[in-house]
């Protein structure tokens, strides 16, 4: 019997099974506790519900790359083996960039699920990136990137385009300073960077060239993590407003939140998983349902919200959970 996702989804519509949700940190005892954390909401969960992004950008001491890149090496190596565990090297300018991806692409490439690269200006960055991991014996290692400055987003079609990327993050902080001054501070706080219109445009490009080449949009940084109804209003425009379909957090308090929001409800995941499984029996052709007709463009959304249910580690009915064990005794990754 044909599967859901090998009849429905294309390239475009395909944004890849990832978490919806990637935490930072770049401090040795933040990034144990990350990992720990991570391994605790895994078992509650049923699901890896967020990938733990070790810092090397933010992290390192100035001086201190070498040594920071060999922690990291040794925290990915030392994790679960189901761990999802990244890296975020210094940029491709930067004269640590090539220590860096030696070094961790090296010696723990197999334990990392992406590598993540900051101030990616152009195409070339990636493929600069690209060859540096293979080199380095990480061959096909996914990349994602940070777009942070206006001729970045100019190009961000170029850079999704690119076969080894597979999301883009909305860099905020670096993209305002860019301007020098002419976006003032409050764009890049938890109201105004949903609102000044220079932030908006950047971000629903972002959005847009990723669902365009079927990668992953991932909604950057909100500092406030203190004030919960701020970020989770900032969470939930992200989004049901701006098109992404993951987010940052910097804080563990955040993530939780992010997980909840970025999740279908439960209305949706039982509509979803009925329709789905009365177009399955019409042999995917359209079907009245609830009053209303169905075909597969509308099929392709439901099981979206299907696999975000996955993704996020919600209760799924019996006939959904039957599919995803499909894949899994495939080998595919669900």
């Amino acid at each position: 019997m044909s599967h859901p996702r090998d009849i429905l989804l294309g390239a475009q519509a395909r944004t890849g099974s990832i978490p919806v949700c990637d935490h930072y940190s770049g401090v040795e005892a933040r990034m144990r506790k990350s990992l720990q954390l991570q391994e605790e909401m895994t078992q509650e969960f049923g699901a890896c519900v967020f990938d733990v992004t070790l810092d090397c950008e933010d992290g390192a001491p100035v001086g201190g790359e070498k040594e920071h890149a060999a922690l990291v090496v040794e925290l990915a190596l030392g994790a679960r083996p189901d761990a999802r565990v990244a890296v975020r090297v210094h940029p491709v300018d930067h004269p640590a960039f090539e220590g860096d991806v030696a070094t961790i692409a090296g010696k723990a490439g197999h334990r990392l699920v992406h590598i993540m690269l900051p101030k990616v200006e152009r195409p070339e960055d990636v493929e600069r990136a690209a060859r540096a991991v293979d080199a380095a014996g990480a061959m096909g290692l996914p990349l994602q990137g940070l777009i942070e400055s206006p001729a970045a987003v100019h190009r961000a079609f170029d850079i999704a385009a690119h076969p080894r990327i597979q999301s883009l993050s909305f860099g905020l902080m670096d993209f305002v300073s860019a301007h020098g001054g002419a976006i003032p501070s409050e764009g890049m706080g938890v109201q105004g960077q949903f609102t000044h219109p220079l932030v908006v445009r950047a971000k629903l490009e972002i959005s847009s060239a990723c669902h365009a080449h079927g990668k992953v949009p991932s909604h950057g940084v909100v500092t406030e993590f203190r004030d919960q109804a701020a970020f989770r209003a900032a969470a939930s425009r992200a989004a049901n407003e701006f098109g992404y379909t993951r987010m940052w957090s910097i804080h563990p308090d955040q993530i939780r939140s992010i997980v909840e929001l970025f999740a279908p409800t439960k209305n949706e995941i039982h509509k979803a998983s009925q329709l789905l499984r009365t177009a399955e029996q019409a042999g995917w052709a359209p079907i009245s349902f609830d009053g209303k007709l169905e075909d597969r463009a509308s099929y392709r959304y439901y099981w979206q919200v299907l696999e975000r249910a996955h993704q996020t580690g919600r209760p799924l009915p019996d006939e959904a959970r039957e599919w995803f064990a499909r894949s899994q005794s495939n080998g595919e990754t669900p």
